[in-house]
């Protein structure tokens, strides 16, 4: 039976099945490693199958200070295929979790570098990120990030960062969703500690204007192409009311009948946790019709249309609304350049046995 036969027979729509089978088929070491068995019904049968034979590999031992998309080529050449399958039935089963993984893995790398440090929980004597403004009763996916670590622990035990992981389902949660794949990076290590003011500070925030985009962005090394490029992330996802609220309510550049629809479930006070999609067209796909929706002012996030608001990167922005091919391309080299901002590599960090603590 075919991966895409069985994942339509538990229930995923049409487009998203479509979505599920073409990003099944471009992952080059996936019919090597099943050829044996087939997708269960179930994410439990799917992992307990592809655990069982997982498990038969030689793994051999090496090491590597740099990163590089083959740094663990030798010691867990099956961790991008452990990944994609803890991945598949999570998008599968809640399409929202794609979305959610990608903002984690920025929310990570923005903050200090990508080291993995939004995953640490607080305790009695350690303050992470994860209750920083932009992140708290917001950020999701930890646990989907734990299921996959107690996989690659099984397989690649103490070999594996967290903060590989995180790059490696975000790049698979668009990848399920429609969108673009690229070429991962590997070889990050795990930060020991976190950075509560950081996080703060250097995350945008949904009410920032475009010159606060520009510079928030170009303090990461990412320049306004990059973040426009990557605002298209929003293409899938959800925000809070709390969030949009006053773009809706109170800024003039905003689609009439889009602002009254939103004021609907989002009234000018309560309901704060109320959720919108980001992109009204095709939430659970990872298109271009974010920008088109700028380009029609019905940006959700203030920030959002500031993008397109007669401003520097309108052009951008309407090129992206006409041109899919393009902005799947820009948005897969910036992911890679966002994935490199300032890793712990060779012995620096650590290899997190757990991604909530560190050793």
């Amino acid at each position: 039976m075919r991966a895409s036969r069985c994942l339509v027979s538990i229930g995923a729509s049409q487009t998203h099945s479509a979505n599920l089978e073409q990003y099944i088929c471009s992952r080059p070491s996936l019919s090597q490693l099943t050829s044996s068995f087939t997708f269960r019904s179930t994410m439990a049968a799917s992992c307990r199958s592809f655990l069982g034979i997982a498990l038969l590999l030689l793994l051999v031992s090496a090491s590597s200070g740099q990163l590089s998309p083959t740094f663990y080529s030798e010691t867990c050449p099956t961790l991008e295929t452990v990944v994609f399958l803890a991945m598949t039935p999570v998008v599968l089963l809640e399409p929202r979790m794609g979305a959610s993984i990608l903002r984690l893995f920025f929310h990570d790398c923005f903050v200090n570098g990508c080291d993995a440090s939004v995953l640490l929980d607080d305790t009695a004597t350690f303050t992470g990120e994860k209750n920083a403004g932009p992140n708290a009763n917001s950020l999701r996916g930890f646990d989907v990030i734990d299921t996959i670590k107690t996989a690659v622990q099984l397989l690649c035990p103490g070999t594996v960062s967290c903060a590989d992981i995180l790059a490696l389902a975000a790049r698979d949660g668009v990848g399920l969703l429609g969108g673009p794949s690229w070429t991962v990076p590997l070889g990050r290590r795990d930060a020991t500690t976190a950075s509560l003011s950081a996080a703060n500070n250097d995350l945008p925030s949904p009410a920032s204007s475009l010159a606060q985009l520009i510079s928030a962005f170009a303090a990461k090394g990412l320049s306004a192409s990059d973040m426009t490029a990557l605002s298209g992330a929003h293409t899938i996802g959800q925000a809070r009311c709390i969030n949009f609220r006053n773009h809706i309510y109170n800024d003039t550049n905003v689609d009439a009948d889009f602002a009254s629809d939103l004021q609907q479930s989002c009234p000018s006070s309560g309901d704060d946790d109320s959720l919108a999609p980001l992109d009204t067209q095709t939430a659970d796909s990872f298109d271009n019709a974010y920008y088109e929706n700028l380009v029609a002012y019905r940006g959700l996030l203030h920030s959002d249309q500031e993008l397109f608001n007669n401003g520097m990167q309108d052009s951008l922005v309407q090129q992206y609304s006409t041109d899919p091919e393009g902005f799947a391309e820009d948005f897969a080299a910036a992911m890679v350049k966002m994935g490199n901002i300032s890793p712990l590599t060779g012995t620096d960090g650590e290899i997190r046995l757990d991604c909530r603590k560190v050793n």
